[in-house]
C-alpha cells in the first residue's frame, strides 16, 4: 500500500472545476448564513451546549455508541446517577468539543497538541498516539483494503498535517476544500488507539472556526454522515484506491450545505422559542431575569442546583421559581430518585423532534 503523501503534493487546480465550484459556492453561502443566524442569539453558550450535545450523540452513533436524548440530558443534570457507559462516553464528546474550541479560540491555531487533548477528553486517558499497528480495514469478502501507517510514521505525518492546517500559504484552496482534505488525511493516518472518527469530526468544525468561517462550533456534519454512512466509507476508500479526491470533496461540500441548512432552521426555531418564553415569563413573574432564561435554554433538563448556581439564590428560592414555572406550563416537572428535574419541553422537541418519555416515581 503506498505511503501517505503530504496534502500539499495535490494540485489545487484540480478542485477549480465547475463541477466543484458550484457546490462550493452553495456551501459557502449556507455556512455564512449559519454564522450570521448563530450570532443573532445573544447568549452563544446556549447553542454550544444544546447543539453540541446533538452532535455528540450523532457522531458517537457513527461508531455504534448509541444513547438517547433523554439519557444525555439526565446525565448532564445527574452525572452521579446510574447512567449507561455509552451515555457517559457521548457526554465526554461535548466536553472534548468545548475544550478544543477554547484552545483554537485562544491560540488561533489547531495543532497536534490540541488534537491530542481533544482525544484525551474523549477517551478519558492519556494514551497519546498509538504505539501499535492500526486495525486493517477489510471489505465484505474479508480482504484487507487499507492498513493505517505504522506507529513510527505517525509523528511526522501529524506534523505534516499540522503545517497544512495552519500555514495558509501552503495550499491555495478554499477552506472548505481544505477541510475535506484534512478530514480524509486524519482518518487515513488513524493516529489513535480509539476515537479517531469522533476526533476527526471535531477537527472539521474547529478548522472552520480557526479560518473565521464560524464564530462558534455549530456546524455538525455527523447527522449527515449517519444518514449516508455507507457512502462516507466508500468515498474515503475510493480516494485511496482511485485517487478520487474530487468525489470526496463533493460529498463533504454537500454535507456542509445540508447540515448548515438544518442548523439554520434549528437555531431560528430556538431563537423564536427563546423570545416567546422570555416575553411570557417576564409578563407573569417578578423573578424574571435574563440569567433565568439562559438557564432554561442552556439545560433542556434543568434542576434546582443549576438555578441556585446561575441565579445566585437560595435552594428554597430556586425551588419556588421552578415549581411556579412548572405550574405555569413553562417547564415539565419530573422525578428521578429523590430529586426533581424540570424539562423545557418545546426546546426538547426542537432538538429531538419528539417528546421526552414520561417517568413515574
Amino acid at each position: 500500500m503506498p505511503p501517505i503523501a503530504p496534502l500539499e503534493q495535490l494540485q489545487p487546480e484540480r478542485f477549480e472545476t465547475p463541477a466543484i465550484l458550484k457546490p462550493l459556492n452553495a456551501a459557502s453561502r449556507k455556512l455564512a448564513e449559519l454564522k450570521g443566524v448563530a450570532a443573532s442569539i445573544p447568549h452563544q453558550g446556549i447553542l454550544i451546549n444544546t447543539l453540541g450535545l446533538q452532535e455528540a450523540k450523532d457522531s458517537s452513533a457513527i461508531e455504534n455508541i448509541v444513547t438517547t436524548h433523554d439519557e444525555l440530558f439526565r446525565e448532564e443534570a445527574f452525572p452521579e446517577g446510574v447512567n449507561s457507559p455509552a451515555t457517559k462516553e457521548v457526554a465526554r464528546y461535548r466536553q472534548a468539543l468545548r475544550v478544543g474550541f477554547e484552545a483554537v479560540r485562544d491560540s488561533g491555531l489547531l495543532t497536534s497538541n490540541h488534537i491530542l487533548t481533544i482525544q484525551q477528553q474523549l477517551e478519558h486517558n492519556r494514551a497519546g498516539f498509538r504505539k501499535v499497528p492500526g486495525t486493517s480495514l477489510k471489505d465484505g469478502a474479508g480482504q484487507v483494503v487499507y492498513t493505517p501507517p505504522s506507529p513510527e510514521q505517525i509523528p511526522d505525518l501529524m506534523g505534516d498535517l499540522q503545517r497544512f492546517i495552519n500555514d495558509d500559504g501552503l495550499f491555495a484552496a478554499d477552506p472548505l476544500i481544505k477541510m475535506a482534505l484534512i478530514h480524509h488525511q486524519f482518518e487515513s493516518i488513524h493516529p489513535f488507539y480509539d476515537g479517531n472518527g469522533r476526533t476527526g469530526r471535531i477537527v472539521n468544525v474547529l478548522y472552520l472556526v480557526k479560518e473565521g468561517l464560524l464564530d462558534i462550533p455549530v456546524l455538525y456534519l455527523s447527522r449527515h454522515i449517519v444518514q449516508t454512512k455507507a457512502e462516507y466509507y466508500r468515498l474515503l476508500q475510493a480516494v485511496r484506491d482511485d485517487d478520487a479526491w474530487e468525489d470526496w470533496v463533493l460529498y463533504m461540500l454537500t454535507a456542509v450545505e445540508q447540515t448548515a441548512s438544518d442548523g439554520i432552521a434549528t437555531i431560528q426555531a430556538i431563537k423564536a422559542l427563546l423570545l416567546d418564553m422570555k416575553h411570557r415569563i417576564r409578563e407573569r413573574y417578578r423573578f424574571y431575569s435574563q440569567d433565568l432564561i439562559n438557564n432554561l435554554f442552556n439545560h433542556p433538563y434543568t434542576k434546582i442546583d443549576f438555578i441556585r448556581r446561575d441565579l445566585k439564590v437560595s435552594r428554597l428560592t430556586a425551588t419556588r421559581y421552578l415549581d411556579e414555572l412548572a405550574e405555569g406550563g413553562f417547564v415539565h416537572k419530573q422525578k428521578v430518585g429523590r430529586s426533581n428535574y424540570y424539562i423545557n419541553l418545546p426546546l426538547y422537541r426542537i432538538l429531538t423532534g419528539a417528546a421526552p418519555p414520561e417517568r413515574h416515581g
